[in-house]
């Protein structure tokens, strides 16, 4: 042992896992989730989940294994998490939507020993097994060779199973890319790393949340809906899943009123299908305290109407998966509902409490207020890295600092402002291009609900500017009224040369809209021959 104060004497942490247990040993007979007409205690929930960590034990799963879990948001699915986490092992979630193929890249590169998954998604079952994954847990119709999810959870009932000991950068958690430069890399989350998170979501996010609030899931809890509601387990808060297999507007308000919902996880764009349906001015939800929204930038006209109808409650946060949503924050009170002096249009909000943030250039020389390059962190939020990954691991560290590849300024009082991803950048006429200042000044065109710009490759200009766009219902393009509209706020080589109008952009699994579909629509279209883009004079 060292007594020079540099080394720390201990590295253990708690067991993340043990944090359903400290909720159901404080609230044992309250409600911890609820779905439809059922509902199960903080009681009911830990005897499960030691039950089937009990049983996942029997069968040599154990610290250190990789376990993927390829299901639909429920009771199961979120269990799985706390199993996995006491085990010490390693929870390996997926977007249901994904292809076989992708999950055997999922099980290959993480070295899965087992999957968890709904019937449904029997193809992507196999494919983890090819890949090596060796036990096959199944939560309703098991295989021949498999295992029933309620079988191990009943065989392990009665068995108080106490979480593994854990260091600080022990793995709990592979938190997969969403692959748009490549194939999804496996950012690695530890048990240590996590527990701030957790205390920093509720500092920063949602202060003040106790046992009396609850939280509804609208998003798949493989990703940051994951991580929300892991927060709420921290707090004993009930969380209320939807029954519909899709986003179902009616659903949500309704489930917001009845149980009086007070905190949300969502992204932009679901958010914005929400505050434009019809069910936002046919349902109560006046117990929102907070309605967190990341993932992507929310356009001002979007982040405007939804103020409108949900009032002061939206909170923003910005921070890649790498970093589990730990760069910035701004709360309730910094959205201005109303444009007008010294409202700060388009900031993501400050520097969460604990992590640093610079404005570095290609050199990692640090850039001064208003000038714009990539957002670098550091802080305990930032992860361990990518798991054997040695060259994805040297293209994201520089100097200590993690490069999170957006680009963009702070003003002089610390609020920072993304320009967008360095690969969203394009290049026309040798002037640089970022998309998300153009898209912001088409939504508060008349008629467009929806814009996507991205680079085309051009034989004149290099690159080019292809916006895509949705428009109201019934509204018709005029393409010379809408550049010259685009005149008054953009400078001429920012507006875009083409114009496509869609009935809905390509969204991703997780419901935000990705560069990498819309140009492949665009590309598609164009291909078929059928493309209408109109060309900008």
């Amino acid at each position: 042992m060292s007594g020079s104060g540099r080394e720390r004497i201990s590295n253990r942490v708690m067991n993340l896992g043990d944090l359903l247990s400290e909720a159901a040993r404080r609230f044992p007979d309250r409600p911890a989730v609820i779905q439809g007409e059922r509902s199960w205690s903080w009681a009911e929930m830990i005897a499960r989940v030691d039950g089937f960590a009990s049983s996942l034990a029997a069968l040599g799963i154990g610290p250190g294994d990789k376990v993927i879990i390829h299901a639909r948001n429920s009771l199961e699915m979120f269990e799985t998490m706390f199993a996995v986490f006491k085990l010490g092992a390693v929870w390996v979630p997926t977007n249901f939507r994904i292809l076989p193929a992708d999950v055997a890249h999922i099980a290959e590169a993480s070295g899965a020993r087992a999957i968890i998954y709904d019937a449904e998604f029997a193809a992507q079952a196999d494919a983890a097994r090819s890949a090596g994954a060796q036990i096959l847990v199944c939560f309703d119709r098991p295989r021949d060779g498999e295992h029933r999810y309620a079988d191990l959870v009943t065989a392990g009932l009665g068995t108080e199973f106490r979480a593994a000991p854990v260091e600080r950068d022990d793995p709990c958690w592979f938190f997969f890319t969403s692959g748009s430069t490549g194939k999804p890399k496996a950012a690695v989350l530890s048990h240590g790393q996590m527990a701030f998170v957790i205390n920093n979501h509720l500092a920063d996010l949602m202060p003040g949340m106790t046992e009396n609030d609850v939280s509804l899931v609208v998003a798949p809890l493989s990703h940051g809906a994951g991580i929300h509601q892991l927060i709420q387990v921290a707090r004993a808060v009930p969380s209320v899943l939807t029954e519909a297999r899709s986003l179902d507007a009616g659903e949500v308000f309704r489930l917001i009123e009845t149980h009086r919902v007070t905190n949300i996880f969502t992204v932009p764009s679901i958010l914005s299908a929400l505050v434009s349906d019809p069910a936002v001015d046919a349902h109560d939800h006046t117990s929102l305290r907070y309605v967190i929204y990341a993932g992507a930038p929310m356009l001002r006209e979007h982040q405007k109407a939804a103020l409108e109808k949900l009032g002061p409650c939206l909170v923003q946060y910005f921070g890649l998966g790498e970093v589990t949503g730990n760069i910035t924050a701004l709360p309730p009170h910094l959205h201005e509902i109303a444009d007008g002096p010294g409202v700060r249009i388009g900031t993501c909000g400050v520097a969460r409490t604990g992590i640093q943030i610079e404005i570095q250039d290609d050199s990692g020389r640090a850039l001064p207020a208003y000038e714009n390059g990539e957002i670098c962190v550091i802080g305990p939020a930032v992860f361990n890295g990518y798991y054997r990954n040695d060259a994805a691991n040297e293209a994201a560290f520089r100097n200590g600092w993690f490069r999170t590849g957006d680009i963009g300024h702070f003003d002089d009082a610390g609020f920072l402002y993304i320009t967008g991803r360095a690969s969203d950048m394009f290049i026309s006429g040798g002037s640089n291009i970022y998309p998300l200042e153009i898209e912001e000044k088409l939504v508060a065109c008349p008629s467009v609900v929806e814009a996507c710009v991205v680079g085309m490759d051009d034989e004149k200009w290099g690159e080019i500017g292809v916006a895509a766009l949705v428009l109201e219902p019934g509204a018709v393009l005029d393409v010379p009224a809408l550049k010259a509209t685009l005149a008054e706020r953009l400078a001429g080589y920012k507006i875009p040369k083409r114009f496509e109008v869609f009935d809905a952009l390509p969204k991703s699994g997780y419901g935000k809209v990705t560069k990498a579909l819309v140009r492949d629509a665009l590309q598609r279209r164009m291909a078929d021959g059928g493309s209408s883009l109109e060309a900008a004079q």
